[in-house]
């Protein structure tokens, strides 16, 4: 007799692929009697015909507290990253801009990713206008969407309750909660990469090749967003669904053929547009350094995020000795700068995978039974583990020993995983409590989340003092009552569960309320308060304490009306950014700027007047915005500044195309001298925006940012407003 573990069985010993639906029928296939033959409405609120009645409202109250929760005080961020805001307006007014990724409408150069992420934002902007609203709203829908993604995966298979668990961890992680409030491209690759695995699983549970097709248009789609981040899952992915298919070994390997068809195709449409498109009538592609966008992806997004040798870059990592951006090491992401954005329930997570795979091998009832290879192989619920499992081992594995470029957000990824594994864990063990091993590990799960918590909340010593007492004695207690919750009573039992909850997410809670209530703006951007150790807290800071290396300490100022801008000179060379600074004072807004004449940008931006930073943008004034408008509709570009957040600043202030030289980091090679000098020639740029003590430093005294700046300084009259220097192209410097 062939027995697999998904069939419907009944009683508490029931295979591995029901274990939390002991009563329950598989799900219905499509087009059978029940929940598919009701009405819409009927079906969204009632669910499953299997479902308790109070499933689908707790979901649908799930959702719609999380929308609450991400849309609550959303406009603190202003333009949040003015570097994205900024490709989101051109957008907004060019299509073209649109379809490349252009910083401005005129496309003088893309950003350093693709466009994707920047769709959503930008059709948003054409229909509601430009506004921190409109920018950040379509994040928050990507937010709600991967809560509803992970709920929907976790509840097939499981139950109801273990998909509100996950979905509640999800929509509680702090660097979760700021990302899907941020305009960085991590919203729309988590979204992608939640549902790839989805994807995955029903493909394991009917080894149907049209799951696999979605998953791979998923990750094919998410390259699109962040480029080889997206592939990082790719690996266990494909040995789960080879090993672990419900059908035979030709068919599988065709199957993984068509998936990876899928990927080519919907993340290779544009990338041969854009190879193939002339790059005399497009914009640069930005984080290149010979103008293509394959040398992006498999060099400054690609490798050298791998290995730390990213030309172009700002510095990468220095292998376990540390670096700009932190020890790697496989502690890396329990560390002091990253151990609250993303790290409370990874020790849970990681003993609930374990004991996942433990509890669904093969059954000895189903050995005995003479049940087949095959369908040992296929437990649905085995398979769940397999690919949420393998997809967070593979991330951490290279968030922890990546050398380039890494920031606390991009945890953000991960968030995604380790929820599933939470959910399904805690439900698979609760289901088998009344044995002794399912018993002690839940509640050594719970004893690790609870001491693992106190100690993240201990190193912020002055936030909520008492919170790291309630969560380890709350935690501790709970874990007491789960090792007994097979004798208890059912009551007794349900309240050492819920106890235990409570405790679990009570930490990553009070970072997740802290973070919402605050504004973020700038190119690192941290959640929660600031941790001894760490980067700060709102605003972020910069990689190494001190804004980078050397930096010294990193104080974060908090501005109340959102117009200061920080200091003049502190966020590069001798003032605190780069190696041989002083204090780097990092002004973070506390809601949006004025909506006066300076356009409405907010706080935190480093940097005064026309330097800004690397990382953040910079002030402008209502005199600037007006000298920039002026005739501004006479020239392709109304300004032309060094580095995009500078630019993106002056753009957003004025509506105007602002030409970022350089790029982001102003090390790009575009434009060169040669085209500089035509553009101003033929009068498509009125003003040039003077750089303040870094000037074209960036990239070294002869690249293409320095020697630009040297010739419009020695060329061009001199107009000073306030404390920023700007040269009118139109008119030469008296001899």
């Amino acid at each position: 007799m062939t027995v697999h573990f998904d069939q419907p069985t009944t009683g508490r010993d029931a295979g591995p692929g029901n274990l939390t639906h002991p009563q329950s029928p598989s799900p219905a296939p499509a087009g059978a009697s029940g929940a598919t033959k009701r009405p819409f409405v009927r079906r969204l609120w009632h669910g499953r015909p299997e479902d308790p009645r109070w499933a689908r409202p707790a979901f649908l109250a799930l959702l719609l507290a999380t929308a609450a929760l991400y849309l609550y005080n959303l406009s603190a961020s202003g333009y949040a990253n003015s570097f994205y805001s900024a490709a989101v307006q051109a957008g907004s007014q060019s299509w073209k801009a649109f379809f490349f990724g252009s910083l401005d409408a005129a496309g003088a150069i893309t950003v350093d990713k693709p466009p994707a992420a920047l769709w959503p934002m930008a059709l948003s902007v054409r229909l509601l206008g430009l506004s921190s609203w409109a920018i950040l709203a379509p994040e928050v829908l990507m937010g709600v969407g991967t809560v509803a993604v992970v709920y929907a995966a976790v509840r097939r298979r499981f139950s109801p309750a273990a998909g509100l668990i996950a979905g509640a961890v999800l929509a509680l992680t702090p660097v979760a909660a700021l990302m899907f409030r941020f305009n960085n491209p991590d919203a729309m690759l988590a979204l992608l990469m939640a549902a790839a695995c989805w994807f995955v699983i029903r493909a394991l549970e009917e080894g149907r090749t049209k799951w696999l097709l979605w998953a791979g248009a998923a990750i094919g789609f998410a390259f699109l967003a962040k480029t080889l981040q997206a592939f990082l899952i790719l690996p266990p992915l494909a040995l789960v669904y080879g090993v672990c298919a419900p059908v035979p070994v030709k068919k599988r390997i065709g199957q993984l053929a068509a998936g990876l068809a899928a990927i080519v195709v919907s993340g290779g449409w544009w990338v041969a547009i854009v190879e193939l498109w002339p790059a005399s009538s497009r914009p640069y592609i930005g984080g290149s350094q010979n103008n293509s966008f394959l040398e992006l992806t498999f060099g400054y997004n690609g490798l050298g995020r791998l290995n730390g040798d990213e030309t172009g870059s700002v510095g990468g990592g220095g292998g376990n000795g540390g670096g700009a951006w932190g020890e790697t090491g496989w502690d890396r992401l329990f560390g002091s700068s990253i151990g609250g954005q993303i790290s409370w329930l990874i020790p849970a997570a990681l003993i609930l995978l374990v004991a996942g795979l433990v509890a669904t091998l093969p059954h000895p009832r189903l050995r005995s039974s003479g049940g087949t290879p095959m369908a040992r192989r296929t437990s649905a619920a085995r398979g769940a583990f397999l690919v949420w499992g393998g997809a967070l081992l593979t991330t951490m594995l290279v968030f922890s020993y990546m050398q380039g470029i890494f920031h606390e957000y991009y945890t953000v990824a991960l968030a995604p995983y380790i929820a599933p594994l939470v959910g399904m864990g805690a439900a698979l063990l609760w289901e088998k409590r009344d044995k002794a091993w399912a018993s002690l590990t839940l509640a050594a799960a719970m004893t690790a989340t609870a001491a693992w918590g106190y100690v993240l909340l201990n190193r912020s010593s002055d936030y909520l003092p008492w919170l790291k007492w309630l969560v380890l004695v709350g935690g501790l207690t709970a874990a007491l009552g789960l090792i007994f919750a097979g004798r208890l009573g059912r009551r007794l039992a349900l309240g050492a569960a819920g106890l235990g909850l409570v405790a679990a997410l009570a930490g990553p809670a009070a970072y997740t309320l802290t973070t919402v209530n605050e504004g973020h703006t700038g190119s690192i951007v941290t959640a929660g308060p600031a941790v001894a150790g760490g980067r700060g807290g709102p605003g972020g800071g910069a990689p190494g304490g001190g804004g980078f290396p050397g930096g010294g300490q990193n104080q974060q100022g908090q501005n109340q009306n959102g117009n200061a801008q920080g200091q003049q000179g502190n966020g590069f060379p001798g003032g605190g950014g780069f190696p041989g600074g002083g204090q780097n004072r990092n002004q973070q807004g506390q809601g949006q700027g004025q909506q006066n004449g300076d356009g409405g940008r907010m706080g935190g931006m480093g940097g005064g007047g026309g330097v800004g930073g690397l990382l953040n943008g910079a002030g402008v004034s209502s005199e600037a915005k007006k000298l920039l408008e002026t005739d501004a509709d006479q020239y392709t570009w109304a300004a032309a500044a060094i580095g995009a957040q500078n630019a993106a600043s002056y753009q957003l202030s004025t509506g105007d195309p602002v030409m970022a030289v350089g790029g982001f980091n102003g090390t790009d090679p575009s434009p060169t001298l040669a085209q500089f000098k035509k553009y101003v020639a033929d009068g498509r740029i009125h003003y040039f925006i003077a750089s303040g003590g870094m000037g074209g430093g960036r990239g070294g005294s002869d690249g293409t940012s320095s020697q630009i700046t040297s010739w419009v300084e020695a060329t061009f009259k001199k107009v000073a407003v306030g404390s920023t220097t700007f040269y009118d192209l139109t008119q030469k410097a008296s001899s």
